[in-house]
């Protein structure tokens, strides 16, 4: 009886043994993986870390480097600033302001959006005075200025030549909404007129592209489609140059031009005699951009084809004119002269910085 009990009080020593060295086998354990995820989550936060440090050490880089890129800007030219003309017609004078920015020499208001006024520029990175002139006149005043800015309705006729003779050309989106496109006028009653509407339609083909692209070396642009890997361009303006129409047995349409690079026209005129359209085209020339759309509302002319988009609204808003567009002909970009320096480089060095 006392063996049996020996024996039994020892097998129940050992069971305890036994788990005891169970439990603190498992408490063990788990101590080990608490320790490795602390450790794991610690190595985490660290790199976390030091990718946020990294981040914002980029950052103050980057505003390093752009305070080290801000220029000083004037709030007005000095008495000695060099002189720069520019239209003094609203919407070509915000396409000149436009385009002075684009070239670095001014600061503009960025709530102006593209119609900004004198007023809205902000200030002068170079020492130049904006000077509004009446547009025709500054091809022929050129040199009284260091540099204008002049459309290709007035650059054209004075020889000069975007591509060679710009010092910075203005930068335009083919038709669409672009503002900027010039246009085919009619009185709102007529927009609908199917004689109207064959002109715009032989206006906007491949023979009239053609036409504008070469003949008047870059200052036009055919503001349609239209296929650009064409070969026999000078082919087609040596025909429709030396294309003469006639007014017999059709119906006459004057169409109200300004300036003299109006020989497109004449491409149109072709396009419609091969179609046997019946119809002639009249121009007529005025000498102020003042007058078309005062000819044209009152009836005097039928379609008139000068301005683009953005000068035929203010027209309208301020005069009443009951007109509207029918058609996208061309983009004549704007750009900026000089007969003093080659470069815009060269423009800038001769003005200098602006005084502050």
């Amino acid at each position: 009886m006392k063996k049996n009990t020996v024996r039994r009080l020892t097998a129940l020593l050992l069971a305890l043994t036994l788990i005891f060295t169970l439990a603190a086998c498992s408490s063990s354990d788990t101590t080990s993986s608490s320790t490795a995820e602390a450790e794991e989550t610690s190595t985490e936060e660290s790199a976390e870390a030091e990718e946020t440090a990294s981040e914002e050490s980029a950052e103050a880089e980057t505003e390093t480097a752009d305070a080290e890129e801000t220029v000083a800007v004037a709030a007005a030219p000095s008495a000695n600033a060099i002189k720069i003309g520019i239209p003094d017609d609203g919407t070509n004078q915000a396409r000149a302001i436009k385009l002075l920015e684009t070239a670095g020499l001014i600061t503009v208001d960025p709530e102006a959006g593209y119609t900004p006024e004198i007023s809205d520029i902000t200030g002068y990175i170079y020492d130049v005075e904006i000077v509004p002139t009446t547009a025709n006149t500054l091809p022929a005043t050129l040199d009284d200025y260091a540099a204008s800015t002049i459309n290709g309705t007035y650059a054209i006729p004075a020889g000069l030549i975007p591509s060679e003779d710009a010092l910075i050309i203005e930068s335009q989106d083919e038709g669409g909404e672009n503002p900027y496109v010039n246009i085919i006028v009619a009185r709102t009653e007529d927009a609908d007129n199917e004689i109207y509407q064959t002109i715009v339609e032989a206006f906007q083909t491949q023979t009239v592209a053609e036409h504008l692209l070469v003949k008047y070396s870059e200052a036009y642009f055919p503001a349609f489609d239209y296929d650009e890997d064409f070969t026999d361009g000078e082919e087609v303006v040596a025909e429709i140059d030396a294309y003469e129409s006639s007014s017999e047995g059709k119906t006459v349409v004057t169409v109200g031009v300004c300036g003299a690079s109006n020989e497109h026209w004449n491409a149109v005129q072709w396009v419609l005699d091969q179609e046997d359209a019946g119809i002639y085209i009249e121009l007529v020339e005025f000498d102020a951009y003042t007058l078309p759309n005062e000819a044209l509302n009152s009836g005097d002319i039928n379609l008139n084809s000068f301005q683009h988009k953005a000068y035929l609204e203010s027209e309208v808003e301020a005069n009443g004119y009951d007109i509207v567009t029918i058609g996208d002909t061309l983009i004549a970009p704007l750009s900026l002269y000089s007969t003093t320096v080659s470069t815009l480089d060269e423009l800038k060095e001769l003005a200098g910085p602006a005084v502050q």
